[in-house]
């Protein structure tokens, strides 16, 4: 007698309990379509625009944050070196080159989920186009790892895996088609451990 009803409720939560746990991986695993990867790099232009895909209006609802115009900035992120290995704090890495064109860029170590990365206080863990030192040429480096260096250096977690979050504010190629002709700073990995 109660056999049927027992598998109706048993077949609704299978169903119901499954489309929700796909719906919450499909919306962590991206931010949407139309990503642009630039060596280790990585942008989403249309995610902050109106023509955005579902999967993107609902990745940024849910995470609540602050998103920019077309044409007030774009980010890029960087989760691998430029040859592919996923970022480590066990490791040290150097970014050089230059940005494209923008009246200011951020660059700031990230956890996993875009949060700014715990550091130890005192430890910087975020630069600008304004605090960096650059060379003549105009060109810059910035040693990332969790000691010190000399020049500009960005601090890491004590451990575990971080992302790099690069932030064109008022640049001309957030709002055009040319984002993928873009010369993006070089990620290199210059070490691990004590080596």
């Amino acid at each position: 007698m109660f056999r049927f009803p027992l598998f109706i409720a048993i077949t609704l939560i299978v169903a119901f309990g499954g489309g929700i746990m796909i719906s919450l991986y499909a919306l962590d695993a991206t931010q949407g379509f139309g990503a642009i990867k630039l060596g280790a790099w990585e942008a989403f232009p249309a995610l902050q625009t109106v023509e955005a895909d579902p999967y993107a209006k609902s990745h940024r609802a849910r995470a609540g944050k602050l998103l920019y115009g077309s044409a007030e900035g774009l980010t890029f992120t960087a989760s691998v070196d430029d040859e592919g290995a996923r970022l480590n704090a066990g490791c040290r890495y150097r970014i050089s080159g230059q940005t494209p064109p923008a009246r200011l860029w951020t660059l700031f170590t990230a956890d996993n989920g875009g949060n700014p990365a715990a550091v130890k206080t005192g430890h910087p863990s975020a630069i600008n186009s304004w605090t960096v030192l650059r060379q003549q040429d105009s060109s810059f480096s910035v040693e990332i790892s969790a000691v010190a260096q000399p020049g500009n250096w960005l601090a890491l977690p004590e451990a575990g895996t971080f992302r790099l979050v690069l932030t064109l504010f008022d640049t001309p190629t957030a709002g055009s088609s040319g984002v993928i002709d873009l010369a993006m700073p070089k990620l290199t990995k210059t070490g691990c451990g004590n080596a």
